[in-house]
């Protein structure tokens, strides 16, 4: 996947300058029987050209100077392709592999022709791998799997806690007076940004609003069939870290929103999405959504604090 060609032998199709170097548009093959067809400013790669390599593979992008820079697609001899960022001839920065049928595989940083930092790798089954590669490129540290909860399994590894929001968000007491801990940010971000998961055990409706109230604390709605639920002892850190939405406090004046979310790890799952710019170390808010109506008419009935809450609340609108 390295742009550069070294050879002393080659034959050019094409024109040539006062030196008898390529110059223009044209097709050079060198004695490994590679060949580049691009454009040539006095001998070097300059402007749209691609390689085709010996062993049916091929390289293309935009060079300068003799050396491909930014964007290229490596083509290899089974039709499989990686789209790469080049600098000077080499894959450095962001990278997609795709297979022979365009399916995804890969997705990830490269430096210096190596792969780096978390990458992710997706097999044909549907399932993804994540994790931290070392200096050789070789998966490390963290592994991620496809990781679907169950009615009674939160998760295989409940302490693995997500990369990206580990990145976005931490717990601490929050500012709520009486709330226990709350979910704050540790980067400043733009509205409409997901800074945090909600995966938790799937249980029925039914199953939801036949049991006691309090057992309901950490209880979202996913679709018309599932809840999702972190229930004791998974509402502590200690004990399940995976993801952290559930730790978001209730505001009637959030600023974010729960949204639906595909994760690779946990599948359908919710996510919290900002709905204005929010600071760093900012406390992360959303709307319960618990019915404000006497129960059974709209949604879930409103627990006591919640209506204590709401009273407070309307008060302040009427002054």
């Amino acid at each position: 996947m390295d742009s550069d060609e070294e050879t002393l032998e080659e034959t050019v199709e094409g024109a040539l300058d006062d030196d008898g170097m390529p110059h223009g548009f044209c097709t050079v093959t060198y004695s490994s029987t590679d060949r580049f067809e691009g454009n040539f400013v006095h001998g070097e790669k300059n402007g749209r050209g691609k390689f085709f390599f010996f062993d049916g593979s091929t390289l293309e992008g935009y060079y300068v100077d003799d050396a491909l820079q930014g964007q290229g697609v490596y083509t290899y001899e089974d039709g499989g392709a990686l789209h790469g960022t080049y600098v000077d001839g080499e894959l450095n920065g962001p990278a997609q592999e795709y297979d022979a049928d365009g399916r995804l595989i890969f997705k990830g940083q490269y430096k210096d022709n190596i792969q780096c930092g978390i990458c992710w790798i997706y097999y044909p089954d549907g399932g993804h791998l994540v994790g931290e590669v070392n200096e050789e490129g070789e998966m490390t540290g963290p592994v991620y799997s496809f990781d679907k909860s169950t009615s009674s399994c939160i998760s295989t590894n409940a302490l693995l806690p997500d990369p990206y929001e580990s990145e976005r968000v931490y717990v601490d007491a929050s500012l709520i007076s009486s709330a226990g801990e709350g979910l704050f940010t540790k980067v400043s971000a733009e509205a409409g940004t997901v800074m945090s998961f909600y995966n938790g055990v799937r249980i029925t409706h039914q199953e939801v609003d036949g049991r006691d109230w309090a057992l309901n604390g950490n209880t979202i709605s996913l679709d018309d069939e599932t809840v999702i639920d972190v229930p004791e002892p998974y509402n502590h850190a200690a004990k399940y870290c995976a993801s952290l939405g559930h730790k978001a406090n209730h505001s009637f004046t959030p600023n974010s929103v729960y949204d639906t979310f595909v994760h690779p790890r946990f599948g359908l799952i919710k996510c919290i999405r900002t709905i204005r710019a929010v600071e760093k170390d900012e406390e992360l808010t959303v709307a319960y959504g618990y019915d404000h109506n006497p129960i059974g008419q709209n949604g879930p009935e409103a627990p006591g604090w919640y209506q204590v809450e709401l009273k407070a609340f309307q008060a302040t609108q009427k002054k």
